[in-house]
């Protein structure tokens, strides 16, 4: 255990929300809220009204401190939304949440540098959450917004992840952004080993001394191992949850909010 308590000494990482600042020295859980008909796990695709504002007041009410917007599925095979589409869909939902919950914090989950500036300047989106491992054109969208960045990896080793990364965290900062957020893409461009691995190999993305997300929440990875589907995986994510917070993570997203709110708390249990 002298190991992860010298890790988490290191971890004191803040976010720039706006002007307030969000701590992470306590790992924060991010609450998926999808606004699509084709997400690949069926219970949290939310596209009425009254299931939106339903789903947002369970993630907050459940522990969550950061809402996860998305309107465009990236499940493998699934048709891509235009980005008129996708804009609908994330003005329909942003409108309910932010009447709901007006002072919460919002990540986008987008691709798109257009999508993302429609984002912050019409509904005061906090963060951007980019799943395409980002590109010149949204780098200068985010630093001009001014708002925290995920930057994922479609790697599929450690090696790779830190070698894109550092190369495009350069890059972000040559455009004025402040706040990265490094996620290493489990389920991305990887085999079901390949994800292992790098969870295996967690830790080593502190040495780029930034915040890291985890998302494994159901994903292949999961229920491919275990031969079950993604409503089965509840378990096999809280698992590889604690195991990410071991080595590191800073913010879990997830689908089971209360379950990781849990394991959080257990792990912050354990560091004490």
């Amino acid at each position: 255990m002298n190991y992860f308590v010298s890790l988490w000494a290191i971890m004191d990482y803040t976010l720039n929300i706006h002007g307030l600042l969000m701590d992470l020295e306590e790992p924060q859980v991010m609450g998926i809220l999808n606004v699509t008909p084709d997400s690949f796990y069926a219970g949290s695709r939310k596209q009425t009204e009254g299931e939106i504002a339903e789903r947002c007041h369970q993630i907050v009410s459940e522990g969550g401190t950061i809402i996860d917007v998305g309107g465009c599925s990236t499940r493998p095979g699934a048709e891509v939304a235009s980005e008129t589409e996708e804009m609908e869909r994330l003005r329909f939902a942003l409108t309910v949440v932010r009447r709901e919950l007006p002072s919460a914090v919002v990540s986008v989950d987008t691709f798109r540098p257009d999508v993302a500036r429609m984002a912050v300047e019409e509904f005061g989106s906090d963060i951007i959450n980019d799943v395409s491992e980002g590109n010149p054109e949204m780098f200068r969208m985010v630093a001009r917004l001014g708002v925290p960045y995920i930057l994922m990896s479609v790697q599929p080793t450690m090696r790779e992840t830190l070698l894109t990364f550092a190369q495009k965290i350069q890059q972000l900062r040559d455009f004025g952004a402040k706040d990265i957020i490094l996620d290493p893409g489990f389920g991305f461009g990887k085999t079901l080993e390949q994800n292992y691995q790098i969870m295996n190999e967690l830790e080593q993305l502190q040495v780029m001394e930034l915040p890291v997300l985890v998302g494994v929440s159901r994903k292949s990875m999961i229920y491919k191992k275990f031969g079950c589907t993604a409503n089965e995986s509840l378990n096999g994510t809280t698992a590889l949850n604690t195991i990410a917070l071991m080595k590191g993570a800073s913010i879990l997203r997830v689908h089971d909010v209360r379950e990781a709110v849990e394991c959080v708390s257990i792990v912050q249990q354990i560091k004490l």
